[in-house]
């Protein structure tokens, strides 16, 4: 294979740092719900996507088969349901809880798949996900020492969690059969659709917001969503799919870095020892699973 003209480590390393600014960016937004930050979050990445899907990709669009247009638009109702429980989620609890707990996506996706695909577990998989949790309870017991609050945010991240997962587990089937390009365009398409309807029902506001807010809802559908995912699925061409996978376990660390030097938050011991109890865990839970599972277990690609 031709050797690319910029190094896919690199690549994958801008990409980390580029999903890394999610939470930040929503923080950074403050003011507005969380269903309308990710409204615009979708809503202008649809209005981006859209000119090159509509002139490349309409005939594979129009041949797309029910089956598969199901699946897509049930994939983009539960993305949109963990925008709005991930993104509330850090109206409650610090980033770094936050993030670490969406992060623990991967746990989820193989219970998937041993409950839809009858997946067994390696005892290397089994371990891995007992240290994991045994970390999550340490970052919920400390975040339940500063307040309920906290420990209500970190649920809220943990149900993110799941949502994403039963996004990509429904969306699974779907992807198999179009291109990259017009399955995220419609999934986005349905998620922004969701929220505009979901914005509607609770009587929020699409206007009004600051210019500040605005540049955050414009740089949160540039930044981790394109520039972050493109890398991302530009990497694997390059490098395997658990190098890439790999590369997830490291938004936690970028989250609470940026978070640290942006919003002045300081990481609790709890969320430290958690933490790296966490990660840890999926690291040990993607190796051992690498070879074993077929659902994407990187959830980079939507945060």
């Amino acid at each position: 294979m031709r050797l690319p003209a910029f190094n896919p480590k690199a690549a994958l390393f801008i990409g980390v740092f580029a999903v890394s600014t999610s939470a930040i960016l929503v923080r950074f937004a403050e003011g507005a719900p969380a269903a309308i930050i990710a409204f615009y979050r979708l809503l202008i990445a649809v209005v981006i996507m859209a000119p090159l899907v509509l002139l490349n990709y309409r005939s594979e669009i129009r041949s797309i088969s029910k089956r598969n247009w199901f699946f897509s638009i049930l994939a983009g109702v539960f993305l949109a349901l963990h925008f709005i429980l991930w993104f509330e989620s850090l109206n409650f609890t610090s980033v770094a809880s936050s993030v670490v707990f969406v992060s623990i996506q991967p746990l989820f996706a193989f219970l998937g798949t041993f409950l839809l695909f009858q997946e067994r577990f390696s005892y290397g998989s089994i371990i891995s996900m007992l240290i994991t949790l045994f970390g999550s309870i340490i970052i919920g017991w400390g975040d339940m020492q500063l307040s309920g609050t906290a420990l209500f945010g970190d649920i809220l991240a943990v149900l993110g969690a799941v949502a994403i997962t039963v996004y990509f587990l429904i969306g699974q089937s779907a992807r198999k059969s179009l291109s990259l390009m017009s399955y995220t365009f419609i999934v986005y398409g349905v998620a922004a659709l969701t929220l505009l309807i979901y914005n509607l029902a609770l009587q929020h506001s699409f206007i009004g917001y600051t210019s500040t807010q605005w540049w955050m809802f414009i740089a949160l559908a540039i930044v981790p969503t394109f520039l972050g995912h493109s890398l991302f699925n530009w990497s694997l061409r390059w490098l395997s799919t658990t190098t890439v996978s790999m590369a997830g376990i490291f938004e936690p660390i970028g989250a609470a870095i940026l978070a640290y030097f942006f919003l002045n938050e300081a990481i609790t011991w709890s969320q430290f020892l958690g933490g790296t109890i966490v990660i840890f865990g999926l690291y040990l839970f993607i190796v051992s699973t690498s070879k074993k599972t077929s659902v994407t277990i990187s959830q980079k690609k939507n945060n």
